[in-house]
């Protein structure tokens, strides 16, 4: 019998040479890391819509294009400019209702430090789908209903599998705590493993879930019949999250925090996400003059190191839910404090970090905006790539595992407990310069996240790069302690440099996780006029589109 899915040619689809992307200008324009995706968007701008509609429907498609990176099962933020002011949206999940330390460790034994990475225990309640619809209710142009059509097609009919999505799940394939979950098998690995480059993947699951999420707008998710089948699947497979775990879910609108730097000011979602941590960066920064450095040169990397891991050091210790944490995010970026930590970096060496006392003073990205200035900066995760491994069956619901970030200790900020939400790596960005919008941006990749917004930045604002060539430049990645990892097109000499300043270097050639992957979008001026700026980061499969 013919395989239909067989391809007639046979290609090498690695490229050995070198490729160099250029900026897409336009005035309505949706960036991301499927092409797919991207115009899936763009189809609802040419439709009438506005930059919500095309963000809400671009992220549908992405939790099929990116499985190995998101799903139904996502959490999710957003910042917009509406054209006229900010907003931000935290549509991150909660712990079920059974979640407390003792769970844990009964279960898991008294030295267990956080809920595992895989299955059940790990799961929060997915905040993906609430967040589409809140944003569609505020502030969107179009039905809900035609937001959901470009997914649901690409679920039924299939998509040919990209380059890089392939190698990611190719790897996943092979990690048993993964694949042994149930659910994983019969979803992503139908014919017995990953599919290949070019492969017809479908996904008739998520079809059915899309079209009851399309005609209840999201109530069924939440309410309805796949937050049944969800409490039922955890049911018969050992899982704690109830029918009212999910009923009891909100997205909540909050408040921006923010950074003053060259000019500009990067605004990020409070927490209890770590986009604090490239506030503080930034913060620390201001004190040092790094644009008297060159652009790739050992003085100016090593500061933004130093700076990144003073940032990481508070943002670990201090950042949970806001009601829980010991100090505030005001107290962290108070100017004084930042400016005492500032003093700590030395010109002469790498250093570990502990925390301060501020007391005293996986993940998919997308980018959108509109001839009208409306302008969309929103990101969505099942954390580490597939996340739990968990797949609703009938309804293709891919579980998040964003359960692992909490902590066991007592007396943390991100402790686990009921109902609570745990310390997020997810962050989208938005830059503004005197009130007006300027940038929506984002860079992907878990706690790459806050370091890949301040190292592009920094290209951007101090040395005069284009956001496409400060998303293409080599990027450095902190780990802990002295660790670092380079990107192997890193300049030679300031590698050497680093070393030679105390920096334990690893070079690594995967960048899908490691350096994270952008989408940016800059204002030209007028929108309806000039219009946008668009960069796609290399380092995935995507695009930026527009007209």
């Amino acid at each position: 019998m013919k395989d239909e899915t067989a391809m007639t040619h046979k290609f090498d689809w690695t490229n050995p040479y070198p490729s160099t992307r250029t900026p897409v200008f336009a005035r309505n324009v949706v960036a991301t890391s499927h092409p797919l995706a991207a115009q899936a968007g763009l189809r609802m701008l040419a439709n009438g819509g506005n930059a919500v509609d095309a963000a809400i429907a671009t992220a549908a498609v992405m939790t099929l294009v990116e499985p190995c990176s998101n799903g139904l099962g996502s959490d999710a933020f957003c910042i917009l400019w509406d054209g006229k002011e900010l907003h931000g949206l935290n549509a991150s999940g909660c712990a079920p209702q059974a979640w407390t330390p003792e769970f844990f460790r009964n279960k898991y034994g008294a030295d267990a430090k956080t809920p595992p990475k895989r299955g059940w225990d790990g799961v929060t309640v997915p905040g993906a789908v609430a967040g589409w619809v809140t944003m569609s209710e505020r502030f969107g142009k179009l039905p809900f209903a035609d937001l959901m059509a470009p997914a649901i097609e690409i679920a039924e009919r299939g998509y040919a599998v990209p380059v890089i999505v392939q190698q990611k799940w190719t790897l996943a394939a092979a990690v048993s705590e993964l694949t042994s979950q149930p659910g994983f098998a019969q979803a992503f690995l139908p014919r017995g493993r990953a599919p290949e480059v070019g492969e017809l993947f479908k996904f008739p699951d998520a079809a059915r879930s899309l079209r009851l999420i399309a005609e209840t707008k999201g109530e069924a998710f939440y309410r309805g019949e796949i937050a049944e089948a969800v409490a039922a699947f955890a049911r018969q497979t050992g899982g704690s999250m109830t029918a009212a775990d999910l009923a009891g879910f909100k997205p909540e609108w909050v408040k921006t925090i923010s950074q003053d730097y060259a000019g500009h000011t990067l605004h990020e979602i409070p927490p209890n996400g770590q986009g604090i941590a490239a506030l503080i960066a930034l913060g620390i920064l201001k004190h040092h003059d790094v644009r008297s450095h060159k652009v790739d040169s050992v003085a100016s990397q090593h500061l933004q190191i130093e700076a990144m891991k003073l940032a990481f050091a508070d943002t670990y210790r201090y950042v949970g839910e806001p009601g829980d944490m010991a100090v505030s995010s005001a107290q962290m970026l108070d100017p004084g404090y930042l400016a005492e930590r500032a003093k700590l970096i030395s010109m002469e060496r790498a250093q570990d970090f502990g925390a301060g006392n501020p007391v005293k003073g996986g993940t998919i990205y997308l980018s959108t905006a509109d001839e009208s200035g409306m302008m969309v900066s929103f990101i969505q995760s099942n954390y580490m790539g597939f996340g739990s491994g968990l797949v609703v069956p009938g309804y293709g619901v891919s579980l998040q595992n964003r359960g692992h970030c909490f902590t066991l200790e007592d007396g943390h900020a991100n402790q686990v407990a009921p109902g609570k939400r745990p310390f997020h790596t997810i962050i989208p960005a938005f830059l503004t310069k005197d009130g007006k919008p300027v940038m929506s941006y984002g860079v992907m990749g878990g706690n790459m996240q806050p370091q890949g917004h301040m190292q592009t930045l920094v290209r951007m604002l101090d040395y005069g790069q284009q956001p496409q060539t400060a998303c293409d430049a080599p990027r450095w990645r902190y780990n802990e302690g002295l660790s670092l990892n380079v990107e192997s097109a890193m300049d030679r000499d300031a590698v050497q440099g680093l070393r030679a300043l105390g920096h334990e270097i690893a070079e690594i050639n995967d960048s899908y996780q490691d350096f994270g992957a952008g989408q940016f979008i800059w204002g030209l001026g007028d929108p309806a006029a000039e219009g946008y700026a668009a960069a796609s980061d290399p380092r995935r499969d995507g695009a930026a589109v527009g007209f």
